[in-house]
Protein backbone atom coordinates (compact mmCIF):
# COMPACT_ATOMS: atom_id res chain seq x y z
CA UNK A 1 0.00 0.00 0.00
CA UNK A 2 2.75 2.73 0.43
CA UNK A 3 4.49 1.40 -2.29
CA UNK A 4 1.61 2.17 -4.21
CA UNK A 5 0.95 5.55 -2.87
CA UNK A 6 4.62 6.75 -3.16
CA UNK A 7 4.25 5.47 -7.08
CA UNK A 8 1.52 7.75 -7.75
CA UNK A 9 2.72 10.89 -5.95
CA UNK A 10 5.42 9.89 -7.61
CA UNK A 11 3.79 9.82 -11.38
CA UNK A 12 1.76 13.17 -9.89
CA UNK A 13 4.11 15.18 -10.33
CA UNK A 14 4.32 18.22 -13.03
CA UNK A 15 7.90 19.44 -14.17
CA UNK A 16 7.73 22.92 -14.70
CA UNK A 17 7.81 24.53 -18.04
CA UNK A 18 11.29 25.47 -19.39
CA UNK A 19 11.77 29.05 -21.27
CA UNK A 20 13.32 29.78 -24.30
CA UNK A 21 17.04 29.06 -24.77
CA UNK A 22 19.39 32.04 -26.15
CA UNK A 23 16.61 34.17 -26.20
CA UNK A 24 17.99 38.11 -26.48
CA UNK A 25 16.87 40.96 -24.17
CA UNK A 26 14.97 43.13 -25.96
CA UNK A 27 17.40 46.34 -26.76
CA UNK A 28 16.32 50.14 -27.33
CA UNK A 29 15.96 51.43 -31.32
CA UNK A 30 19.02 53.17 -32.74
CA UNK A 31 18.68 56.83 -33.05
CA UNK A 32 19.26 57.74 -36.23
CA UNK A 33 21.62 61.01 -37.42
CA UNK A 34 20.86 61.58 -40.99
CA UNK A 35 22.37 65.30 -40.74
CA UNK A 36 25.94 63.72 -39.72
CA UNK A 37 25.73 61.16 -42.61
CA UNK A 38 24.95 64.01 -45.01
CA UNK A 39 27.77 66.22 -43.23
CA UNK A 40 30.21 62.79 -43.79
CA UNK A 41 29.17 62.46 -47.32
CA UNK A 42 29.78 66.51 -48.26
CA UNK A 43 32.94 65.88 -46.76
CA UNK A 44 34.01 62.79 -48.69
CA UNK A 45 32.90 64.56 -51.58
CA UNK A 46 34.73 67.75 -51.45
CA UNK A 47 38.28 66.06 -50.83
CA UNK A 48 37.94 64.26 -53.73
CA UNK A 49 37.53 67.35 -55.62
CA UNK A 50 40.54 68.82 -54.02
CA UNK A 51 42.18 65.64 -55.07
CA UNK A 52 41.06 66.15 -58.75
CA UNK A 53 41.91 70.04 -58.95
CA UNK A 54 45.84 69.50 -57.73
CA UNK A 55 45.75 66.18 -60.41
CA UNK A 56 44.79 68.51 -63.31
CA UNK A 57 46.67 71.40 -62.10
CA UNK A 58 49.89 68.97 -62.75
CA UNK A 59 48.74 68.00 -65.52
CA UNK A 60 49.06 71.56 -67.00
CA UNK A 61 52.47 71.57 -69.14
CA UNK A 62 53.33 73.89 -71.84
CA UNK A 63 55.91 72.32 -74.68
CA UNK A 64 58.63 75.16 -74.82
CA UNK A 65 61.94 75.53 -76.68
CA UNK A 66 65.44 74.64 -75.06
CA UNK A 67 68.90 75.20 -76.41
CA UNK A 68 71.24 71.93 -77.39
CA UNK A 69 73.97 74.22 -77.95
CA UNK A 70 75.71 77.79 -76.58
CA UNK A 71 74.30 80.87 -78.51
CA UNK A 72 76.75 83.85 -77.94
CA UNK A 73 75.13 87.61 -77.80
CA UNK A 74 74.23 88.88 -80.73
CA UNK A 75 73.69 85.70 -82.49
CA UNK A 76 70.29 84.21 -84.36
CA UNK A 77 68.91 80.97 -82.96
CA UNK A 78 69.57 78.14 -84.98
CA UNK A 79 66.66 75.53 -85.30
CA UNK A 80 69.18 72.63 -85.11
CA UNK A 81 70.34 73.61 -81.73
CA UNK A 82 66.62 73.32 -80.14
CA UNK A 83 64.98 70.78 -78.76
CA UNK A 84 61.45 71.03 -76.46
CA UNK A 85 60.77 70.19 -73.26
CA UNK A 86 57.69 70.02 -70.70
CA UNK A 87 57.85 72.73 -67.88
CA UNK A 88 54.42 73.94 -65.67
CA UNK A 89 53.17 76.48 -67.10
CA UNK A 90 53.83 80.09 -65.50
CA UNK A 91 52.12 83.17 -66.78
CA UNK A 92 54.90 85.09 -65.12
CA UNK A 93 57.73 83.45 -67.81
CA UNK A 94 57.15 84.75 -71.05
CA UNK A 95 58.04 80.61 -72.32
CA UNK A 96 59.44 80.75 -76.04
CA UNK A 97 56.61 78.13 -76.96
CA UNK A 98 57.53 75.23 -79.39
CA UNK A 99 54.76 76.57 -81.74
CA UNK A 100 56.55 79.96 -81.90
CA UNK A 101 59.77 78.65 -82.78
CA UNK A 102 59.36 79.00 -86.40
CA UNK A 103 58.29 83.22 -85.42
CA UNK A 104 61.45 83.30 -84.04
CA UNK A 105 63.90 81.68 -86.57
CA UNK A 106 61.65 83.87 -89.35
CA UNK A 107 62.02 87.01 -87.64
CA UNK A 108 65.81 86.29 -87.30
CA UNK A 109 65.66 87.36 -83.42
CA UNK A 110 69.23 87.23 -81.84
CA UNK A 111 70.08 86.39 -78.20
CA UNK A 112 70.61 89.63 -76.10
CA UNK A 113 73.26 87.86 -73.95
CA UNK A 114 75.38 84.80 -74.07
CA UNK A 115 73.36 81.84 -73.32
CA UNK A 116 74.24 78.04 -72.54
CA UNK A 117 73.55 74.84 -73.73
CA UNK A 118 70.40 73.85 -71.45
CA UNK A 119 68.82 77.39 -71.25
CA UNK A 120 64.98 77.38 -71.64
CA UNK A 121 63.85 80.30 -73.86
CA UNK A 122 62.22 82.66 -72.37
CA UNK A 123 61.17 85.96 -74.52
CA UNK A 124 63.86 88.80 -72.97
CA UNK A 125 66.67 86.66 -73.71
CA UNK A 126 66.37 87.46 -77.06
CA UNK A 127 66.02 90.84 -79.59
CA UNK A 128 65.57 91.83 -83.06
CA UNK A 129 68.88 94.00 -82.63
CA UNK A 130 71.43 92.22 -84.35
CA UNK A 131 74.45 95.19 -83.60
CA UNK A 132 77.40 94.65 -81.31
CA UNK A 133 76.87 94.98 -77.70
CA UNK A 134 78.09 98.92 -76.92
CA UNK A 135 82.07 99.90 -76.94
CA UNK A 136 82.16 96.82 -78.81
CA UNK A 137 84.07 95.68 -82.07
CA UNK A 138 84.40 92.31 -84.92
CA UNK A 139 87.71 91.69 -85.85
CA UNK A 140 88.14 89.21 -88.83
CA UNK A 141 90.94 86.76 -88.68
CA UNK A 142 92.66 84.14 -91.21
CA UNK A 143 94.48 81.78 -88.77
CA UNK A 144 96.87 79.01 -89.94
CA UNK A 145 97.08 75.72 -88.27
CA UNK A 146 99.36 76.33 -84.69
CA UNK A 147 97.43 79.73 -84.78
CA UNK A 148 94.15 78.32 -83.23
CA UNK A 149 93.30 74.82 -80.86
CA UNK A 150 92.89 71.83 -83.35
CA UNK A 151 89.95 69.45 -82.40
CA UNK A 152 87.05 68.65 -82.81
CA UNK A 153 84.88 71.51 -81.53
CA UNK A 154 87.29 72.69 -79.55
CA UNK A 155 87.38 76.40 -81.45
CA UNK A 156 83.49 77.25 -81.90
CA UNK A 157 80.88 80.19 -81.86
CA UNK A 158 80.41 81.65 -78.56
CA UNK A 159 84.29 80.20 -77.00
CA UNK A 160 85.81 82.52 -74.93
CA UNK A 161 90.09 82.82 -76.02
CA UNK A 162 92.98 84.87 -75.12
CA UNK A 163 94.23 86.57 -78.54
CA UNK A 164 98.33 86.80 -78.32
CA UNK A 165 100.55 88.37 -80.93
CA UNK A 166 103.66 85.73 -81.96
CA UNK A 167 106.33 86.95 -83.69
CA UNK A 168 107.21 85.97 -87.31
CA UNK A 169 110.26 83.86 -87.86
CA UNK A 170 112.57 85.21 -90.89
CA UNK A 171 114.56 83.28 -92.97
CA UNK A 172 117.41 84.33 -90.90
CA UNK A 173 116.03 82.96 -87.67
CA UNK A 174 115.05 86.37 -85.81
CA UNK A 175 111.67 86.99 -84.71
CA UNK A 176 110.19 90.07 -87.04
CA UNK A 177 107.91 90.97 -84.19
CA UNK A 178 110.76 91.80 -81.58
CA UNK A 179 113.28 92.85 -84.26
CA UNK A 180 110.46 94.39 -86.70
CA UNK A 181 107.74 95.85 -84.43
CA UNK A 182 106.74 99.47 -84.11
CA UNK A 183 103.86 99.02 -82.52
CA UNK A 184 105.32 98.58 -78.90
CA UNK A 185 103.80 94.90 -79.07
CA UNK A 186 106.54 92.25 -78.56
CA UNK A 187 106.88 89.07 -79.61
CA UNK A 188 104.36 86.31 -77.96
CA UNK A 189 102.55 89.15 -76.15
CA UNK A 190 99.25 89.20 -74.52
CA UNK A 191 96.97 91.51 -76.59
CA UNK A 192 93.64 90.88 -75.78
CA UNK A 193 92.84 88.59 -72.33
CA UNK A 194 89.27 87.44 -72.86
CA UNK A 195 87.35 87.90 -76.08
CA UNK A 196 84.49 86.20 -77.63
CA UNK A 197 84.77 84.16 -81.04
CA UNK A 198 81.48 84.93 -83.00
CA UNK A 199 81.63 83.11 -86.10
CA UNK A 200 84.01 79.85 -87.12
CA UNK A 201 84.14 79.38 -90.58
CA UNK A 202 81.99 76.28 -91.38
CA UNK A 203 82.16 73.97 -94.20
CA UNK A 204 83.88 70.40 -94.73
CA UNK A 205 87.75 69.53 -93.75
CA UNK A 206 88.28 69.29 -97.24
CA UNK A 207 87.66 72.59 -98.35
CA UNK A 208 89.30 74.24 -94.91
CA UNK A 209 92.36 72.22 -95.88
CA UNK A 210 92.69 73.28 -99.35
CA UNK A 211 91.97 77.07 -97.94
CA UNK A 212 95.35 76.96 -95.95
CA UNK A 213 93.62 79.36 -93.51
CA UNK A 214 90.79 78.91 -90.72
CA UNK A 215 88.66 82.51 -91.16
CA UNK A 216 87.33 83.20 -87.39
CA UNK A 217 85.56 86.45 -86.08
CA UNK A 218 86.30 87.71 -82.78
CA UNK A 219 84.40 90.20 -80.73
CA UNK A 220 86.52 92.46 -78.86
CA UNK A 221 86.67 95.91 -77.21
CA UNK A 222 86.79 98.76 -79.32
CA UNK A 223 90.09 99.74 -77.70
CA UNK A 224 91.48 96.54 -78.31
CA UNK A 225 90.40 96.36 -82.11
CA UNK A 226 93.41 98.11 -83.97
CA UNK A 227 96.19 96.10 -82.38
CA UNK A 228 94.56 93.00 -82.76
CA UNK A 229 93.54 93.58 -86.89
CA UNK A 230 97.15 94.86 -87.76
CA UNK A 231 98.17 91.47 -85.80
CA UNK A 232 96.01 90.19 -87.77
CA UNK A 233 97.43 91.78 -91.05
CA UNK A 234 101.33 90.58 -89.99
CA UNK A 235 99.91 86.86 -89.58
CA UNK A 236 101.51 87.21 -86.32
CA UNK A 237 97.58 86.32 -84.13
CA UNK A 238 97.21 83.22 -81.96
CA UNK A 239 93.93 82.23 -80.27
CA UNK A 240 94.22 80.47 -76.73
CA UNK A 241 90.83 78.55 -75.59
CA UNK A 242 89.91 79.98 -72.03
CA UNK A 243 88.14 77.35 -69.94
CA UNK A 244 84.65 77.67 -69.53
CA UNK A 245 85.39 78.17 -65.64
CA UNK A 246 87.87 80.50 -65.96
CA UNK A 247 85.76 82.85 -68.24
CA UNK A 248 84.98 86.05 -65.81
Amino acid sequence: MKIQERAGVGNNRVSAPAGPVGERLPSAPRERKPALAALAVLLILIGALGATVLVLRAGERVEVVKLTGDVSAGQPIDRKATSTVLVAEDEALQYVKADQLDTVTKNKLVARVDLVQGTVLIGPMLTDRKGLPAGKSTVGLALKAGQYPSGQDLLKNGSTVSIYRVGAKTSGGSSAGSAGSTGGAGSNSLLVHSAKVQDVASGSGDELVSSSSLPVSVIVDQADAAKVAEAAAAGEVALVLVPASADN
